[in-house]
């Protein structure tokens, strides 16, 4: 188990490397110029030139990417070109109403994911079954912005069951974590689907069945928990998944998270903030896998980390 965690760090470290490195890059060559956003369009190219060499951009890629890399070892994400404040700060005030709506949005995929699935399994063949498939391809082929439009539309503005936007109430929770669980149920159900049917083909099921027990105990006793078992690993991957589609979301429902803060930051051109944040939803991506291959073991024996 040591072994295996000292591996698995080393290889998130380096993951993290190039994560920062690579983003760092796209943002040097990016054609926008985050000095002309601080300066404003009236500046005179002195002021935009003793702007530049102020916050050092006018040094080659390789010692810019070595000072940030250094004051990163620090814990120094650095400052906001524009708001002035430290990125470590704001991160931090926008990451409780982030870790939130991932909560929410994963506790809402579950439910429905894994309720649909397992109806899709034991009515396998049926119209039932083919009409949640085919439901499932939709949930996750629609847009992000186009399910939590038409969700705001319908339950906000039609029957005013919910807020249209904002946060600090269970009630602005719900739209927004709602959005993400049916983006996410779609896979769940498909994978719940599968493993479902292949665990009800199973020799033990049938031995239980044939010692008489009724077909509610069978599924829920014996086919439903070791039909999960493959849903975990995904839950780790999901969280990835979320720090991508978050920012949609958030800027949809207008909820203060880091997702809200990343979209103003891509587009003011401010990239300590795009930095940290990218840096901040990497680790999460990476923790998360890691995570998920050491709960694994633990749920079913069977499980060996090497």
């Amino acid at each position: 188990m040591a072994a295996y965690l000292a591996r698995r760090l080393i290889q998130s470290v380096l993951i993290l490397l190039g994560v920062s490195f690579i983003t760092f890059l796209l943002l040097y060559v990016l054609p926008a110029d985050p000095v002309r956003q601080i300066a404003g369009r009236a500046a005179t190219a002195q002021t935009v030139e003793n702007i530049r060499q102020q916050l050092g951009l006018d040094q080659p890629f390789l010692v810019q990417y070595g000072r940030y890399l250094g004051n990163l070892l620090h814990g120094d994400l650095g400052r906001s070109y524009l708001q002035k404040t430290d990125v470590a700060e704001l991160i931090w005030s926008r990451l409780p109403a982030s870790l939130l709506l991932m909560a929410g949005g994963i506790a809402c995929e579950l439910v429905l994911g894994l309720t649909l699935g397992v109806i899709a399994a034991l009515w396998r063949g049926r119209a039932l079954d083919q009409g949640l498939m085919v439901g499932s391809f939709v949930a996750v082929s629609a847009p992000q912005f186009v399910v939590g439009l038409l969700l705001l539309y319908v339950f906000a503005v039609r029957l005013g069951w919910f807020p249209i936007g904002g946060y600090g109430t269970f009630a602005h929770l719900v739209l927004p974590a709602l959005t993400l669980g049916i983006l996410g149920s779609g896979w769940y159900s498909r994978m719940m689907r599968s493993s479902m049917i292949e665990v009800l083909r199973a020799d033990y099921i049938r031995t239980a069945r044939a010692k008489g027990l009724d077909r509610a105990r069978v599924i829920l006793r014996h086919a439903l928990p070791n039909a999960i078992l493959p849903i975990v690993a995904m839950i780790g991957i999901d969280i990835g998944i979320f720090m991508g589609g978050i920012v949609v979301v958030e800027s949809v429902f207008g909820w203060p998270g880091m997702g809200q803060l990343a979209w103003q930051a891509i587009q003011r051109v401010d990239i300590p903030i795009i930095m940290g944040v990218t840096l901040v939803s990497a680790t999460a991506i990476v923790l998360g896998n890691l995570l998920a291959d050491l709960i694994a073991p633990l749920v079913d024996p069977r499980i060996k980390l090497r």
